[in-house]
């Protein structure tokens, strides 16, 4: 963990005029590190290791939908969550992508700090140069906490 940015949280603390000394706060710039650590983790991550050759020869030209995906992120301007769920559908050319797939390549997108906008391109661009699809459609239907708090 890294303890430049436990010593960030540390000095919010203190710009907040808060004690980051007191009982309830001693240990709240390691416990948030580690948290937005988790909530950013796909930047550790690349569609190439999430794909890891789940793709399969197909015949099958019709739509396939994987539809209410979860998701969960952070805003890159207010560093607040949105939270809502991605709908992904593409026309497979010869080969489909595992259905797990999907939802990994989405949370991957997702756990980095994002704007709803950016976050549905990546998503439909990392499935149409993954799959080479004929078309690919993303919907991101999400609460934004900086919009309702």
């Amino acid at each position: 963990m890294s303890s430049s940015l436990r010593q960030h949280y540390r000095d919010i603390l203190l710009g907040l005029g808060e004690d980051p000394d007191r009982e309830g706060l001693l240990d709240t710039p390691k416990r948030a590190s580690k948290a937005m650590q988790y909530l950013c983790h796909g930047y550790t991550q690349s569609v190439d290791e999430i794909v890891n050759g789940a793709l399969f020869a197909s015949d099958n030209d019709e739509m396939v939908i994987v539809q209410n995906i979860e998701l969960y992120s952070l805003c890159e301007h207010h560093l607040l969550p949105f939270i809502g769920k991605a709908h992904v559908a593409y026309i497979p050319t010869g080969k489909v992508l595992g259905l797990s797939k999907i939802a990994r390549i989405v949370d991957m997108f997702a756990r980095r700090l994002q704007i709803q906008e950016n976050l549905t391109k990546q998503i439909a661009d990392a499935i149409q140069q993954v799959t080479g699809a004929a078309g690919v459609a993303v919907v991101i239907e999400a609460k934004h906490m900086c919009m309702m708090m």
